[in-house]
C-alpha cells in the first residue's frame, strides 16, 4: 500500500472513492443486513487509511465521506421509519495507549484548560450491540427505535416491550420528555442456547438456521417484523446516554448514568469516574483481562467527559462528539492446527491461500478457516500444514494467522505453486508485486466469466445483447468454452437457442448480427477486450498506434521476454537506469513513444503471449475476427501538436474519450503538467494541476470549451 505521503492527488481522490465504496458497503453489512463480511480490525484499517488521506488532502473530502457518515441507511427495512429528534452519534477510535492520552489533550486545548485542571472521565465496557433509543414521555415508554443512519431509524416499539431489561414505565420522577439510549445485546449463554434451540427445531440439521455472533443474533431478534418472534429470544438491554430531553436533572455524566440506573434502566456494572489518566488506563487493562470472561461480547472501553456543561461546550464533529472515544481491544486470540493450505483463484486470477484449520472457537465464533493473503504472508509466518498455530479474531468472523509456534520444527516449506490449479497455466507474480496470478486469463474456467464479460463489455468489442446472464447461459450449455472465439461460433447454436426459454426468433436474430457486425473490430478495443493485465483502453490504443496490425503482436512479446531474459541488471547498474533501459528498449521493440507505456505493459504482454494456452485462444480467435490495420485518423484543429492534460472531474465524458478526442485532434494527452503542457482543461474539483498550471502561465479552460474545440475541427 502507497504511503500517503507518496500518494499523487490523483491517486488520492481515487483511492477516497474506492474507501468510501468500500466503508458504505460494509457499514450496510454490519447496521442494516446484520451479516459482516470483514473484521472489526479491517473495518478499522479502512477508516484509518480513508482518515489519513482526508487529513493529507482536505480539499478533497467527498460528500459521502465516511467521517460524515453515521451506521447505514434504512430505506429496505420493512419497519416503519423514525426521524429522531437528536441525532444518534457514533465513536471515534483509539487504539493505543497514546491516543487516550492524545484525547484527554485535545480536550484541555478546545477548552483552554490548565494543566492543574482536573479532566474527570467515566469509563464503561463497550458492548457489541445493536444500538437503541428509548422514548419515555411522563414516563411512559411511547417509541423504540434503532440508531439507522444516525438521523432516521427503525421503529422497533412493539419488540421493545417484549424484553424483560427495559421497563415500561421509569420508576420515581422523570422529565416530562426523556430519550434513553443504550445497547440491546444477546448473552453469551443465552446465544449458545438459542442456536441449540434452533438446531433441535430444524427439520434438517443441515439447514438449521444458526447465528454466527450474539451481536448477529440480538440485531436479528430485535428487527422482526413479528414481535412474537422478538418475545422468544433472550434479548437484555443495557444503557449509556440519552437523546432529547425536557431535563437533565444531573450536571455529570457520571450522576446521571446513576439517575437512569434509579429509574430501572440497567447501566455498565463497570462504569466508573476516574481523575487521571492512569487511573483511566488501569481500568481498560482490567475490563480487557476480564473479557473472555464476562456475560456478554464486549470490543473496548468507552471514555467520556464528566462533566456535562464541559460536554455541552466541546460539541461534536461530523459524526462523533468531541466529548467522547471508544478505546478498541486487540483483537481476541486462540491456538489451533493448520491442517491444510488450499489455492483459490479468483475472477482476476490472483491465487489465493486458504488455511483450513482444526475447528477453534475464537471470541465466540467456530472459526476453520483463515485467509493466508498472498505467497509472502505464507513465507513471512512460515506455516505448512500440521503447524500449531495462533489464530486472531476481531469481533467478526473473518481470522487471520498471527503466529506460527511450530515454525523451527524441521519439516519442508510450502510450496507455493507456479501454475494455476484450475488450468494449468503459469502463475507469475510480477516484479514489485506480491500477489502470484494465473496467465491462463480466458482459457481458465476461474476467470472465464469475468474475462467474457469484459471482452464484450462497450469499451471492449460492445456487443449488444450479449449480457452477464447470458454469457453465465452459454457457459452452463458449453457454447463459449474454448473462450471469446465460441462467441462468434454461436451462429452454429441457433436452433438450438430458439428452443430455450426466454428466447424469441427476434432477440436470437438480433443477437447474432450484432455479433456478425463485429467480425472487424477495432484492433485497440479487441486487445483491451482480452483483459491482458496493464492494458486498459488509452495503453491499448497506444500500442497499436506502433505496432499497427494486431497480429504483429505475438512475435514483439516475444522480443520482449527475449530482451529481457538475455539482459539483466548489470553489476554496478543503479535500480533506476536498469529501469531505464528496459523501458527505452520495450518501447523501441513496440514502436511506440507514449507515456503509459512501461516495464508494467511489456512484461505482462511477454507473459500472455508466451502461455501456450493463451496463443492458442489468440490463433482462434484470429480465425474468426480480422481487425483491419490501426491508424489514427487526426483532424486539423487548434491543439494539433500540442499536449493537452485533462483534470478534476468531466461531467460529460470519461478521461479516456477525452484523452481519445486529444488524439484525433492531433494533441497529445498528457498525465501530469509541465512546462512543455500547452493547454489544461480543468473540471470541478481541480486541485494541484491546477495550480501548478497557474504558476507556469500555462492556459486552462473547461470541459464546455473544450468540447467547441473538438466541434470547430469538424
Amino acid at each position: 500500500m502507497t504511503d500517503v505521503e507518496s500518494l499523487t492527488e490523483a491517486d488520492a481522490a481515487n483511492e477516497l472513492m474506492r474507501l468510501a465504496k468500500a466503508i458504505a458497503h460494509h457499514n450496510n453489512l454490519y447496521h442494516a443486513e446484520d451479516s459482516p463480511e470483514i473484521s472489526d480490525a479491517e473495518y478499522d484499517a479502512l477508516v484509518r487509511r480513508n482518515n489519513a488521506i482526508e487529513e493529507a488532502f482536505p480539499h478533497l473530502v467527498r460528500a459521502d465521506s465516511p467521517n460524515r457518515l453515521v451506521g447505514a441507511a434504512v430505506e429496505a427495512s420493512p419497519l416503519a421509519k423514525v426521524t429522531h429528534a437528536v441525532r444518534m452519534m457514533s465513536l471515534d477510535n483509539a487504539f493505543a495507549a497514546e491516543d487516550v492520552e492524545e484525547f484527554v489533550a485535545r480536550v484541555r486545548r478546545f477548552l483552554n484548560l490548565g494543566e492543574s485542571e482536573t479532566v474527570a472521565l467515566t469509563a464503561e465496557d463497550k458492548i457489541d450491540g445493536l444500538s437503541c433509543s428509548l422514548r419515555y414521555e411522563k414516563g411512559e415508554l411511547v417509541q423504540a427505535a434503532t440508531r439507522g443512519d444516525g438521523t432516521v431509524g427503525e421503529d422497533v416499539t412493539p419488540n421493545v416491550r417484549t424484553i424483560a431489561d427495559i421497563p415500561q414505565r421509569l420508576k420515581g420522577d422523570a422529565p416530562d420528555v426523556f430519550e434513553i439510549r443504550g445497547e440491546v445485546y444477546m448473552a453469551k449463554a443465552d446465544f449458545a442456547a438459542l442456536n441449540d434451540r434452533l438446531l433441535a427445531e430444524a427439520d434438517d440439521p443441515q439447514k438449521a438456521r444458526q447465528f454466527a455472533n450474539p451481536r448477529n443474533a440480538a440485531a436479528g431478534s430485535l428487527r422482526q417484523k413479528d414481535a412474537g418472534v422478538t418475545a422468544a429470544r433472550p434479548l437484555r438491554f443495557l444503557a449509556h446516554g440519552w437523546g432529547e430531553t425536557s431535563e437533565v436533572p444531573e450536571v455529570t455524566q457520571r450522576a446521571m448514568m446513576t439517575r437512569i440506573a434509579d429509574w430501572g434502566v440497567p447501566v455498565s456494572p463497570l462504569l466508573k469516574r476516574f481523575e487521571s489518566l492512569e487511573a483511566v488506563l488501569e481500568h481498560y487493562r482490567t475490563i480487557e483481562a476480564e473479557r473472555a470472561d464476562m456475560p456478554y461480547d464486549i470490543d473496548g472501553v468507552v471514555y467520556k467527559v464528566d462533566r456535562l456543561d464541559w460536554q455541552a461546550r466541546l460539541g461534536f464533529v461530523a459524526k462523533a462528539p468531541r466529548w467522547a472515544i471508544a478505546h478498541k481491544f486487540p483483537a481476541e486470540r486462540a491456538q489451533t492446527t493448520l491442517e491444510a493450505i488450499d489455492i483459490q483463484v479468483g475472477r482476476t486470477g490472483k491465487l489465493t491461500p486458504v488455511g483450513r484449520l482444526t475447528p477453534v472457537t475464537v471470541g465466540g465464533v467456530v472459526v476453520s478457516n483463515v485467509t493466508l493473503h498472498n505467497r509472502d504472508e505464507i513465507g513471512r509466518l512460515g506455516v505448512r500444514p500440521g503447524d500449531r498455530v495462533v489464530v486472531q479474531r476481531a469481533g467478526d468472523v473473518i481470522p487471520q494467522v498471527v503466529e506460527n509456534l511450530t515454525r523451527d520444527e524441521a519439516r519442508a516449506a510450502f510450496d507455493f505453486p507456479d501454475h494455476c490449479p484450475v488450468c494449468g497455466s503459469e502463475a507469475v507474480a510480477e516484479e514489485g508485486e506480491v500477489d502470484v496470478r494465473c496467465t491462463g486469463g480466458l482459457i481458465c474456467n476461474a476467470q472465464k466469466f469475468e474475462r467474457l464479460r469484459h471482452f464484450v463489455s462497450r469499451g471492449a468489442l460492445d456487443i449488444e445483447g450479449l449480457g452477464e446472464k447470458s454469457i453465465a447461459e452459454f457457459l452452463e450449455l458449453g457454447w463459449l468454452g474454448k473462450g471469446p472465439a465460441d462467441i462468434f461460433r454461436l451462429k452454429n447454436h441457433r436452433e438450438a437457442l430458439l428452443g430455450r426459454e426466454g428466447w424469441k426468433e427476434k432477440s436470437v436474430d438480433n443477437l447474432l448480427a450484432a455479433i456478425e457486425a463485429k467480425r472487424a473490430p477495432d484492433a485497440a478495443r479487441l486487445l483491451f477486450g482480452l483483459g491482458i493485465r496493464h492494458v486498459g483502453a488509452v495503453t491499448a490504443r497506444d500500442l497499436m498506434k506502433g505496432v499497427g496490425e494486431i497480429a504483429r503482436l505475438p512475435q514483439k512479446a516475444a522480443e520482449i521476454r527475449d530482451y529481457i531474459e538475455a539482459n539483466p541488471r548489470a553489476e554496478g547498474e543503479s535500480e533506476g537506469k536498469y529501469l531505464a533501459r528496459k523501458v527505452e528498449a520495450i518501447k523501441s521493440i513496440l514502436e511506440v513513444r507514449a507515456d503509459g507505456i512501461g516495464v508494467a505493459v511489456g512484461e505482462a504482454l511477454g507473459d500472455f503471449f508466451h502461455e501456450p494456452h493463451n496463443r492458442a485462444l489468440w490463433d482462434d480467435l484470429l480465425l474468426e475476427v480480422s481487425p483491419p490495420p490501426y491508424v489514427v485518423e487526426t483532424r486539423d484543429s487548434e491543439v494539433s501538436g500540442r499536449t493537452v492534460v485533462f483534470t478534476g472531474k468531466l461531467e460529460t465524458m470519461s478521461r479516456d474519450e477525452a484523452k481519445a478526442q486529444a488524439e484525433k485532434l492531433g494533441a497529445k494527452a498528457a498525465g501530469s503538467v509541465s512546462a512543455k503542457t500547452d493547454l489544461v482543461v480543468a473540471g470541478p474539483g481541480a486541485g494541484s494541476k491546477l495550480k501548478q498550471a497557474a504558476a507556469l502561465g500555462i492556459r486552462v479552460i473547461d470541459e464546455a470549451e473544450w468540447a467547441a474545440i473538438v466541434e470547430a475541427a469538424g
